[in-house]
């Protein structure tokens, strides 16, 4: 600072107190001896220490900035300072505006202000924003001149060819030079149609002239989109006139995955042959069981999607289906005889043919077994006979019957045993309502509790038990339902009252009252 003679007694006026501008040292406003006029801001008796200010009694510059100086406004001024972000014009003692490095050219793209003002140098600029209570201007120099970007669209129409030299290359594309200062971007996925480009180096280096395609130009954000795949039409959208679907195409595998085989057809072009379109009777489990990468494979277009870039092929359909001709080899109705090639929970899957499994069900092994599961009564190497159920040609599925080898014995059950006949029999199962007695292998006809005896049953194991032998009368059937209903008690309407007798002399408690049932059998006569 400055010290003043105040008559006696010495006063500082600080270096911030001279002025409201930039002062570097106060000998740029003082000389010894020289006369100011000043005002005291601070006086402190203990110390005799005096605080004077030169400023304070002139007027703020701010004070009426935003309307000397309203956007839009072109000014001069010099610049004082530099910073990594910008330039600090000074428009006046006081006034100072800040220059954005990317407010500096249209064009040029610098790192640091440095590269394009200097300290001293007297500058043009135009106002762009102003804040006087915070002491704040923004300032542009580009805006001095007409935005080059705007010519743009007019100069390079949407579509147009440009021939430049690549300026740059990066991860995510290569810069092209369009004009002095402003560069086009070929992004990597409009390099090419059919190349899977990792990183553009591999095409282009810093120097190369190439042509390519205006895509898009974006003037606000000053973006200029190319594209040089686009020099050449997409092979894709012609890709379905040079293969239709159900043309035959010769290709070699490229990439083998767990899903399926790709095949390149044409250079940059690959199809997918899925694992289920590889084989009409062969269960690949795995894609490489059937091909590796650089076979030479034929394939038949199955479907081709252009805008997805997809097209899906197949290898099986270079052969006829061999399911299409099952139906007259092995009409419906038909006996084969083949060998059991696997069991599961839910049947039998017997060979009909290389590669063709017919599915015998569970529910197809017998007219009359009760089987939990087909391993009861069948393993693999097995050979059997079946009947052919049906043939599904469009889902490949074979279904055969081996019960169907043997007439039902359901359907002539009432010649053998028609309504009112006696039968003999084995207790296989006794319920709360009844007892389960077995007339033929296989074959359950139920003595519900009601037809037990003439008198209440409370529990039918007072009467019978489980592997008894018995005779029944048939009193119901039902033929299309499999069920059989029988009776004890009514042996004894037909004149079996010796047969009758015999049962209940055979039952534990029967000898006791005999003589009371035979004086009621007798009584009902």
């Amino acid at each position: 600072g400055a010290f003043i003679d105040l008559g006696g007694i010495d006063g500082l006026l600080h270096v911030t107190d001279m002025s409201w501008g930039r002062i570097g040292h106060p000998s740029e406003m003082f000389e010894v001896g020289q006369e100011v006029r000043v005002v005291v801001l601070k006086f402190d008796p203990a110390s005799e220490r005096v605080s004077l200010g030169l400023k304070q009694i002139q007027e703020d510059p701010w004070h009426r900035a935003d309307e000397k100086y309203p956007v839009g406004t072109r000014v001069k001024g010099k610049v004082v300072s530099l910073t990594d972000y910008g330039a600090f014009i000074e428009l006046e003692q006081g006034v100072e505006g800040l220059v954005h490095v990317s407010e500096m050219s249209w064009t040029k793209r610098v790192k640091h202000p440095s590269k394009l003002v200097e300290v001293g140098q007297q500058v043009e600029a135009v106002v762009l924003d102003i804040d006087p209570r915070a002491k704040r201007i923004s300032l542009g120099m580009k805006q001095i001149e007409a935005n080059p970007w705007t010519l743009l669209e007019d100069k390079y129409p949407i579509g147009s060819v440009i021939r430049g030299e690549v300026r740059n290359v990066t991860d995510f594309g290569v810069f092209v030079g369009v004009e002095e200062g402003i560069d086009g971007l070929v992004h990597v996925s409009d390099i090419s149609w059919t190349e899977r480009i990792k990183h553009p180096g591999e095409k282009f280096k810093k120097g190369d002239v190439v042509e390519a395609v205006v895509l898009n130009i974006d003037v606000e954000n000053e973006r200029f989109s190319l594209g040089i795949k686009q020099i050449q039409p997409d092979p894709w959208t012609t890709l379905a006139e040079r293969h239709p679907v159900g043309s035959r195409v010769k290709g070699k595998v490229t990439k083998v995955t767990d899903f399926g085989a790709f095949v390149e057809i044409e250079p940059g072009i690959e199809g997918l042959v899925h694992v289920s379109e590889m084989s009409w009777t062969k269960r690949v489990k795995h894609p490489s069981k059937l091909v590796n990468v650089g076979d030479k494979v034929e394939a038949v277009v199955l479907d081709i999607d252009p805008k997805a870039k997809r097209i899906s092929l197949g290898m099986k359909q270079i052969e006829a289906n061999p399911w299409t001709l099952l139906e007259d080899k092995y009409p419906i109705g038909s006996v084969i005889r083949g060998e059991v090639r696997n069991v599961t929970d839910f049947g039998v899957f017997v060979g009909v043919e290389e590669g063709i499994d017919g599915l015998v069900h569970v529910s197809d092994i017998s007219w009359t077994e009760r089987i939990k599961h087909p391993g009861e009564k069948f393993k693999k190497g097995d050979v059997v006979e079946a009947v052919v159920l049906n043939i599904d040609v469009e889902n490949e599925r074979f279904s055969l019957g081996i019960k169907q080898a043997q007439p039902d014995p359901w359907t002539t059950l009432s010649e053998r045993h028609p309504v009112g006949s006696r039968v003999k029999g084995k207790v296989t199962k006794v319920t709360d309502f009844g007892a389960f007695v077995e007339i033929e292998p296989g074959i359950e006809g139920l003595v519900h509790v009601s037809e037990m005896r003439d008198e209440r049953v409370e529990n039918p194991r007072d009467v019978v038990k489980e592997t008894d032998e018995i005779e029944v009368k048939v009193i119901d059937m039902d033929l299309q339902d499999r069920k059989v209903a029988l009776s004890i008690k009514a042996l004894n309407r037909d004149g079996g009252e010796d047969d009758y007798r015999e049962y209940l002399r055979r039952q534990g408690d029967g000898r006791a009252r005999l003589g009371d049932l035979m004086e009621k059998f007798n009584r009902r006569k």
